[in-house]
């Protein structure tokens, strides 16, 4: 756990559609007014997807971005530790229909909480050294998938077809690998999704007393 005090990170993983984004924008919503406006962050893991500009679309598709290797963490950690210095970073932008980043970047200026929310984040051992709490959205696969069919064709340019073979090849067993083991290093485990009143709490107290210690 990182000795400064200037920055609180948090971290919440889980399976793809638990609820990740929704208690992170509903911590960063309801912190905003006691932190300040520009004070609160969230940085989604989904951001660090490897830039794939120079493969072919059908290669692009053949990726398994449900794998930790399709992800660089070298870069969100490195951001991170700048952040934390006290520097600005250029966080990526990630194009779910073009499966590759776009030359477009979002500055994020250094901030007293900063929440991460990804599917893999707590795989990582050196992002859970960045870590002053970390969660773990326990929500039942059958749930998440409905929503990931909903949230994928509506928002993300996906077709049902191409959702559900993915969830197949990849998404079911890799959660099975990878993501569901790192629950063991979970701080806090959320069960009922990303509206559970009470986890909401718990985590906005637990961050007004890292800030006051």
């Amino acid at each position: 756990m990182p000795e400064t005090n200037k920055c609180v990170i948090v971290g919440i993983a889980g399976a793809s559609a638990s609820g990740k984004s929704l208690i992170a924008s509903t911590i960063y919503k309801e912190l905003r007014a006691k932190v300040g406006d520009h004070q609160i962050g969230v940085i989604t893991e989904d951001c660090y997807y490897r830039d794939q500009s120079h493969l072919s679309m059908e290669e692009r598709v053949k990726t398994n971005y449900d794998h930790p290797s399709a992800l660089d963490h070298d870069l969100l950690c490195e951001q991170l530790q700048l952040l934390m210095a006290g520097s600005a970073v250029d966080i990526p932008e990630y194009s779910y229909s073009e499966h590759t980043r776009t030359k477009n970047t979002t500055t994020m200026t250094p901030k007293k909480v900063i929440i991460l929310e990804g599917i893999l984040l707590l795989t990582e051992p050196r992002l859970r050294d960045l870590m002053h709490a970390s969660v773990f959205m326990d929500t039942p696969l059958d749930i998440c998938l409905l929503r990931r069919v909903k949230r994928d064709v509506e928002e993300r340019g996906r077709t049902m077809d191409s959702v559900l073979k993915q969830y197949q090849k990849t998404v079911r067993p890799m959660f099975m690998q990878f993501i569901e083991p790192s629950k063991q290093h979970a701080d806090i485990i959320v069960p009922r999704g990303g509206k559970n009143r009470i986890a909401i709490d718990v985590l906005k107290a637990h961050i007004a007393r890292l800030l006051k210690a």
